[in-house]
């Protein structure tokens, strides 16, 4: 069994950054493909980043593209997402996902950021 605990979220303004961390436990975390996800009020959970077991390959929503990018540690069992160029429509709760090799994903608890303007 996975546990992710995410942290880092906040309130900060348009145009500042934040940068969230998502630790891992209780797995193989260089096994897992690592994502970040958002949920706005009201709206569905989107697909924000994602990076390979390696390292090697990332992918962004194209909303996020050029602002936003996404790293891990596996030494450390941590995917982080550095967020830059905040803007209101941000404003979210950020999950992390780990996607293990059989298709297994886990999920944290999320951490709310809140851009204002």
């Amino acid at each position: 069994q996975v546990q992710l605990v995410e942290s880092g979220g906040g309130l900060v303004q348009a145009g500042g950054s934040l940068r969230l961390s998502c630790a891992a436990s209780g797995g193989t975390f260089s096994n897992s493909f690592m994502g970040w996800f958002r949920q706005a009020p009201g709206k569905g959970r989107e697909f924000v980043a994602g990076i390979s077991r390696s390292g090697g390959s990332s992918s962004y929503a194209d909303s996020v593209k050029g602002r936003f990018a996404i790293s891990r540690d596996n030494a450390k069992n941590t995917v982080y997402l550095q967020m830059n160029s905040l803007k209101p429509e941000d404003t979210a709760v950020y999950y992390c996902k780990a996607t293990m090799p059989s298709g297994v994903g886990y999920w944290g608890q999320g951490t709310q950021v809140t851009v204002s303007s």
